[in-house]
């Protein structure tokens, strides 16, 4: 007996020590790390802000960025059933405790220890609310013990219900969703006070895992966790039995609300982000900043749709690569069934009730649609989730007969295909070779399979696919710089990767222009005669021997022809002539970095690697006559509620008709800074017209159907069809096309093929209606008339011949005259030929 007694004292004083123990350490925790804690007061006024959003600068909204993209709400519009649902879920002693609970924190610390993870969680809304508004996420022991006070200090600043206020506005919900207002509107495009039961209860599971268990990504998973917060919330008391039978039962009834911008610009959204999370931090997100753009909303328009319709044009000419899912389970019942239990243990071991309830509202959720058989509740949830790109709407194959496909799609039922619009779907072997026309759509694909169908213009459907290819097109104002289109990529939602700015590319021939200027800076003319011959230079430690496309040498080419015919060799001699260091310097003039060029002679070839907007700038250099602008795209940026002027842009410009030591001009009304001249109108006005002859006799024909001759354009393609490019301009606006693949895999395709065409449609939309827009010739330009073999002058009375601009300083000489043969067998005459040496 004393034994027993002597044990029990011990247990007891085991206990209270422990205790005493625990209390010491909390207040040695809190003598610790109370100089560093936030002041939790700042939350009883806390208010939410509005986001950033970006412009056109005709005002359209582009972008919207920021946690506060939500719906606030206040405690007392919040639907009871959600509180108690959230309770049920996150925190059944909510009301009750002090801020902890002491016994889920033991619990998790009792798993930690035995498992090393924690099963059940431990913290409560209060310490929730800590971590969300005023700690860091990081894992950390500290993070937690200063959570855990910052939670007791709250509970004694604030009432629950601003706790549970400020949590439910926070909380990520999934699906871009921050706070229940928010997520109400995304899931079930509702105010929360218009949802019922399940669907309260659907949204108070989401906080443990938003994306692994939402209804629009994981329909059969939620399910589960949807019926175990219901079953929560009836042994808890807050619905009856007759309630919770309802409520388990009931389908799910989230879909996809897609919110629309005004334009499609979300690549330049996203630099506009980039540039004020740089220049504001996290503020940009919540100080009410609104950025506009140099973006046309229509310009945009027309350089985002041309991009996006080329693409699948290019893909459709490569063959089929397939679906992009098979095999896909109609219906909820059968996925469901399908579908690995990982994360949802502790719910499905608490009650077998879980699994069953949860099957049942699978099977409740069946859903029919006219011209398919059974229940297709899975595949409605699958094209929900799905996202159209573009014009290309997902669509789930239905049922294949001959040469005909049906195609259940989101958003126009059941379509069916017919074989005009499956022929083409010729299995993709590579960029050069494709199979055989399929024997029937079958072959193409199968019932269940995931496709993409888009409707063409005549109203008929067709089969089509997420092309392997990607693009960028850049469009500026060549007289100030500024961007007026920018597409980086057939879609932002499929890849935020921005090629226009970020993808840098070997440029191919359209960097020859810039050679052939430096040619005519350093005195040559279009007529200056270059040997079209081999050569072999040493590279590398080996022998390096360029050749032209088609692997011919033309001999003795005149400059234009050079150009116009893309000859690598003449390009080479010419650069050869010129020195490298003496091109490098002048090329610094139109915006290239003299560091990130080849430094060698393969810099003639298009070698160097530039991005679509590094040759977009310098084509606009070449457009605006010679002015060197630098690209911009941020209009202005203001702050609050009254749009006050943070940011300002004030680009210099080109101005053709202003005296040569003018500094500024006024435009519109403001002053701006005239851009400095780095060519002169001469050479531009020459170079210009050389470049005109690629779109009249060169690589650019096909830009002749816009029939404007005030265009001019150079295509590129790399070793391989590796890069196809296309860029090209009037004096008022100036586009550059890049067509690739991002594993820098062959196209298959030369820029005239891939590049030129996606340039023409936007170019022929853009200047549709707007006048021809060309430099006036300068005064000092002449035309006189040359031996289109030789390049020298023709005297008046010699025959033939071909016209030809120069600077009038910049004549060439004349060509010799050659006495006629009949006139030098009849005086007997075996001279020279001319007549200085026959008289």
């Amino acid at each position: 007996m004393k034994l027993f007694k002597r044990l029990l004292t011990s247990i007891l004083w085991l206990i209270v020590s422990l205790g005493l123990g625990c209390v010491l350490a909390i207040i040695g925790a809190g003598i610790y790390f109370a100089p560093g804690l936030p002041d939790v007061r700042q939350l009883q006024g806390f208010e939410l802000q509005t986001p950033l959003r970006v412009y056109t600068r005709d005002d359209k909204l582009i972008g919207e960025f920021g946690d506060q993209r939500r719906t606030p709400v206040s405690y007392d519009d919040i639907p009871q059933s959600y509180i108690d649902a959230l309770l049920a879920a996150e925190d059944a002693s909510f009301f009750e405790h002090p801020g902890i609970d002491p016994k889920g924190l033991a619990r998790a610390a009792l798993e930690l220890a035995i498992s090393g993870n924690i099963q059940s969680g431990g913290s409560t809304i209060t310490m929730q609310v800590a971590r969300n508004y005023l700690l860091t996420l990081d894992q950390t022991f500290t993070r937690k013990i200063r959570e855990i006070l910052l939670s007791l200090q709250m509970e004694q600043v604030l009432s629950k219900q601003q706790i549970l206020e400020l949590y439910v506005n926070k909380i990520y919900l999934g699906n871009g969703a921050y706070g229940i207002g928010a997520a109400a509107k995304s899931y079930y495009d509702k105010p929360l006070a218009k949802l019922d039961l399940p669907q309260l209860a659907m949204l108070a599971g989401l906080p443990k895992a938003p994306s692994a268990l939402n209804p629009l990504s994981n329909p059969e998973r939620s399910l589960i966790r949807r019926n175990w917060v219901l079953l929560r919330m009836r042994e808890l008391g807050f619905i009856d039995p007759i309630q919770y039978q309802a409520a388990v039962k009931a389908p799910i009834t989230a879909h996809q609300a897609y919110s629309q911008y005004e334009v499609n610009a979300s690549y330049v959204a996203e630099m506009a982000r980039q540039y004020a999370v740089n220049r504001f931090g996290d503020n940009a997100y919540t100080d009410n900043i609104k950025i506009t753009t140099t973006i046309d909303s229509r310009l945009q328009s027309l350089a985002r749709n041309a991009l996006v319709n080329g693409l699948i044009e290019y893909d459709t000419r490569h063959g089929w690569r397939g679906p992009e899912k098979t095999d896909i389970p109609s219906s909820l019942v059968e996925a469901q069934e399908n579908t690995a239990p990982r994360g949802l243990e502790k719910e499905l071991s608490e009650s077998p009730e879980v699994m069953k309830t949860a099957r049942q509202a699978a099977k409740s959720s069946e859903q029919t649609i006219e011209g398919v058989d059974g229940d297709v509740s899975n595949w409605v949830k699958v094209l929900d989730r799905t996202p159209r790109l573009g014009p290309l709407e997902p669509g789930i194959v239905v049922s294949t007969d001959g040469r005909q496909m049906r195609v259940l799609t989101r958003d126009d039922g059941v379509v069916t295909l017919g074989w005009d619009g499956l022929d083409w779907a010729r299995t993709y072997h590579s960029a050069e070779w494709r199979g055989k026309v399929p024997a029937n759509a079958g072959a193409i694909a199968q019932r269940g399979d995931l496709v993409r169908v888009m409707q063409t213009d005549d109203g008929d459907w067709r089969l089509s696919q997420i092309p392997g290819a990607q693009a960028a097109i850049v469009v500026m104002d060549p007289q100030t710089g500024a961007i007026r289109g920018l597409q980086g990529g057939f879609n932002f939602s499929a890849s935020k990767f921005n090629r226009a700015i970020q993808a840098e590319r070997q440029a191919g021939s359209i960097f020859k222009p810039f050679i052939y200027l430096a040619a005519l800076h350093n005195g040559m003319s279009a007529a200056t005669i270059i040997n079209d011959a081999p050569v072999v230079m040493s590279d590398m430690g080996g022998k390096w021997r360029p050749e032209n496309a088609e692997g011919e040498f033309r001999g003795p080419t005149r400059l234009r022809v050079g150009l116009y015919e893309s000859r690598n060799l003449v390009t080479i001699r010419v650069l050869q002539s010129l020195g490298l260091d003496n091109t490098l310097t002048f090329l610094e003039n139109f915006g290239f970095t003299k560091e990130h060029l080849p430094h060698g002679l393969s810099l003639a070839l298009g070698s160097a690697s530039l991005t679509p907007l590094e040759m977009a700038n310098a084509y606009a250099v070449l457009a605006n006559g010679g002015f060197k602008v630098a690209p911009w795209y941020i209009q202005s940026i203001t702050k609050g509620s009254q749009d006050k002027l943070i940011e300002e842009a004030n680009p210099v410009v080109a101005c053709r008709e202003c005296a040569p030591d003018q500094k500024t001009v006024a435009i519109n009304g403001e002053t701006r800074r005239i851009a400095e001249r780095v060519a002169t109108p001469e050479e531009m006005y020459i170079i210009r017209d050389m470049m005109r002859d690629v779109i009249e006799k060169g690589t650019g024909r096909g830009a002749l159907e816009l029939n404007r001759p005030d265009i001019v354009g150079k295509t590129g393609t790399t070793n391989d069809q590796r890069d196809a490019w296309f860029s090209g301009f009037n004096s008022d606006l100036v586009a550059t096309v890049w067509v690739g693949k991002d594993d820098n895999s062959t196209t298959g395709e030369y820029g005239s093929q891939a590049a030129l065409p996606i340039w023409k449609s936007f170019m022929g939309q853009a200047l549709q209606g707007q006048p021809e827009s060309m430099p006036s010739r300068p005064d000092d330009i002449v035309k006189v008339r040359i031996d289109p073999e030789t390049g020298l002058r023709l005297h008046n009375d010699q025959p033939g011949g071909m016209q030809e601009i120069f600077r009038e300083d910049n004549l060439p000489d004349y060509k010799p005259r050659s006495i006629q043969p009949e006139l030098e067998n009849s005086s007997g005459s075996q001279g020279t030929g001319t007549y200085d040496a026959i008289f």
